[in-house]
């Protein structure tokens, strides 16, 4: 296995450094403040991210999670994912942000030339955001074969009933379509019983009913409720074929994870900073927290919690490049196990160390928190990817 980046990708990591450096971090309280003077239910873009996107854009630091786009495998943009985690604006500053980039990828990979035209290519240049609508309040979603959503097919259009929660981005004003996963066939083979649909989000019927604070944060984008009542969109909003969705689900999977996880280092990395900051300038019972035998624990603890999720990511990421996301699906479920669970307890070390500051909101450690532990619940919570571990590791000895 090689991890080793490519000269393209060593400058566009480097240009990507210095960008963070001179622009994304001061940036931090800007935005920060624009969302506290807005109040949490303006989801409106604060500003200062228009200005991020067009510095991005300007060194050439845009889209680069598509290969066709950037040049580089999957295993190269991990490095680059991994530094855009550290601070949550990133992400969207270089138009590679959940869950648009899983949406751009089934449409990259999936979309007929009418619906690349249509969303694909001002997703691509940042124009409009999306959603995917996938998880429902009603049913235990973590089995997909639950999703109860209803895709009739009536003449030359599906109609679409059913209610979703936690859809994230769909609160956000710029978010201008769904990606909806239903059943278009409830009496077909269960793997077969699912489609996906795009649903513009000005269509008749389609309610968003209200922004889900996580852990009492409300993000920008916004994670939200939202009911479908006899949504009619044309047949041609189909993508692939009816019975496809697992299949796409499956395809959009692998390069997207990798992503999340290394974001989710990327976390857990600024958290060690401030822990190890932390450590050297408080005092107690007469010397530095970091001359402490139990805090020095932690933080090694903690780097040891990282380098080892990193490596297993890197490795997933590679088996994707050389072999394909089948060949790695048990690497894929593995490191949506490893790398959340790695921040939190690195995230939760740091907030032990910073005391009752660690728990506040003047330190960004309580947010990181309440996204890192989200993270072990959706795109599948951990029990269910254990589940697919064990099965793959039991049935190679079987």
């Amino acid at each position: 296995m090689d991890f080793g980046l490519s000269p393209k990708a060593r400058d566009y990591l480097a240009d990507l450094q210095e960008f963070m450096d001179s622009h994304v971090y001061p940036a931090e309280p800007v935005y920060r403040k624009w969302r506290a003077e807005a109040g949490p239910d303006n989801h409106d873009l604060p500003p200062i991210m228009e200005d991020l996107k067009a510095e991005a854009r300007r060194r050439g630091l845009w889209n680069l999670f598509l290969p066709d786009v950037g040049g580089l495998s999957v295993t190269e943009y991990a490095s680059l994912a991994e530094v855009t985690g550290r601070s949550p604006l990133a992400p969207q500053a270089l138009n590679c942000s959940a869950p648009d980039t899983g949406n751009m990828e089934v449409l990259h990979m999936f979309g007929t030339p009418e619906q690349k035209k249509r969303w694909l290519e001002p997703l691509l240049d940042g124009a409009i955001r999306s959603a995917f609508a996938m998880t429902e309040p009603d049913v235990a979603s973590s089995d997909a074969s639950n999703i109860a959503t209803s895709i009739v097919r009536d003449g030359d259009s599906y109609v679409i009933n059913g209610r979703k929660w936690w859809i994230s981005g769909a609160a956000d004003p710029r978010c201008a379509v769904f990606i909806l996963m239903g059943k278009t066939d409830p009496d077909g083979p269960a793997h077969r019983q699912q489609s996906m649909i795009l649903v513009p989000r000005d269509t008749p019927g389609v309610e968003v009913v209200r922004a889900l604070p996580v852990f009492g944060y409300q993000d920008q984008e916004g994670h939200c409720e939202i009911t479908f009542t006899d949504v009619r969109v044309p047949a041609e909003n189909l993508i692939a074929g009816e019975g496809d969705g697992f299949m796409i689900a499956q395809a959009r999977l692998g390069p997207g994870r990798v992503h999340h996880c290394m974001r989710a280092l990327g976390v857990a990395e600024r958290a060690l900073e401030l822990m190890v900051q932390r450590a050297n300038e408080r005092i107690a019972f007469g010397k530095p927290l970091a001359a402490q035998g139990v805090v020095q624990q932690q933080i090694a603890e903690s780097r040891l919690a990282i380098e080892q999720a990193r490596l297993l990511v890197l490795k997933t990421a590679w088996l994707i490049d050389a072999k394909g996301t089948k060949e790695a699906r048990t690497e894929i479920a593995a490191i949506k196990v490893a790398a959340p669970r790695a921040a939190v307890e690195v995230i939760d070390r740091a907030i032990q160390v910073h005391g009752g500051a660690g728990v506040s909101d003047d330190f960004p450690l309580a947010l990181m928190y309440a996204h890192a532990r989200a993270m072990r619940i959706f795109d599948g919570p951990d029990e269910v990817h254990l589940r697919s571990i064990a099965r793959q590791e039991i049935k190679r000895q079987a």
